[in-house]
């Protein structure tokens, strides 16, 4: 099953800001769909749709797993008004390491579990994996979370961008958003 963002004039979510961290932006929209489909969409005039599969989680050991499912929320939590679309494009010195050593950079060197726990059960995620599925970005990041939990979410971002990891980001765009009335 896949999950696509659409922008347009209409959808669960409205836009408040799109803005470009690394290369290009996206096209202006006022809101966003987040839909589970079962083939990829065809392109559509209506705005950009971005396609993702939540997988199975990666660069994670046993224990870091099982102490990310002990703490971290699920998606769709009332109090949760608040969220993100963040896609990322890696470089392709990230693809070219090897798994273990992407692994070093991303948890030993960049911290991105551990770092990342702190920021938990308040920042609730899901990550949709799009490289292989021919799409702009290699990485759909869906962040939600409660108003009182804005400079939290600010936070994490900041943390996350300065680490080594985020030196192989080659286009990342930060669309924000709130549940639409």
């Amino acid at each position: 099953m896949f999950t696509t963002f659409t922008a347009g004039d209409a959808g669960s979510r409205q836009i408040l800001r799109i803005t470009p961290v690394t290369g290009d932006s996206l096209a202006p929209a006022s809101h966003l769909a987040v839909a589970p489909v079962a083939t990829l969409p065809a392109a559509s005039a209506a705005g950009w749709p971005l396609t993702g599969v939540a997988s199975h989680v990666r660069y994670v050991e046993r224990t870091e797993k099982t102490a990310l499912v002990a703490v971290q929320a699920g998606l769709g939590r009332p109090d949760a008004t608040l969220a993100a679309l963040i896609p990322i494009r890696k470089s392709t010195a990230w693809w070219e390491l090897t798994q273990e050593e992407r692994r070093r950079i991303f948890e030993d060197k960049s911290q991105h579990i551990a770092a990342s726990m702190k920021y938990l059960p308040a920042i609730a995620r899901q990550l949709y994996h799009a490289r292989d599925l021919g799409q702009p970005f290699d990485f759909l990041t869906w962040f939600e979370f409660a108003p009182e939990h804005a400079q939290v979410f600010e936070d994490l971002v900041g943390m996350l961008r300065a680490t080594e990891e985020w030196r192989f980001v080659e286009r990342e765009v930060d669309v924000r958003l709130r549940r639409a009335d």
